[in-house]
């Protein structure tokens, strides 16, 4: 790492920045604003401020840098707060209306002399998706062997036999 920038309460959904980010990993910094430079999205204005940064921050360190011999290593949007408004809904209530934000990292390293390969992206983990279908777990299922019991009808009210 040789540079970082943190774009701090971007006033705008980190799904939506997630949408803009995907494609700029692993590339170099001057493909990677010429690609922002293109894209049709409110994100990526706070995106390519983030990267502009955080070349500059390499700047500071080594003013020799040159925009094609740095390559984005990380670069990720996590949650930040959450605006908690209401909003009136029918029949006398109030739904909440949640105006999230959010915080984008950026880092750089260099390239030394090759093409960026395509490097594991570090990614925050997640919970592995549930199976569909398959077997219910022991405890819900039903003991094998015995028949499900039949229920009794209830006699319709108001019914003389």
């Amino acid at each position: 790492m040789i540079a970082r920038a943190v774009e701090k309460y971007v006033r705008m959904s980190p799904r939506k920045v997630r949408y803009v980010i995907e494609p700029l990993r692993q590339k170099t910094v001057s493909q990677a604003l010429n690609i922002l430079s293109s894209v049709n999205r409110r994100a990526a204005k706070p995106v390519f401020k983030a990267i502009a940064s955080a070349f500059a921050n390499a700047r500071q360190a080594d003013p020799t840098l040159n925009e094609d011999q740095v390559v984005i290593s990380q670069l990720f949007a996590d949650g930040g707060p959450t605006w908690k408004r209401h909003r009136a809904a029918a029949f006398g209530r109030a739904v909440m209306i949640l105006k999230r934000t959010s915080h984008i990292t950026v880092v750089l390293d260099r390239i030394n002399g090759r093409r960026p390969e395509a490097a594991p992206v570090a990614q925050h983990q997640t919970a592995a998706p549930a199976k569909r279908g398959g077997r219910k777990p022991a405890a819900t299922r039903r003991p094998s062997g015995k028949k499900p019991v039949a229920r009794k009808k209830r006699a319709a009210a108001g019914k003389k036999a």
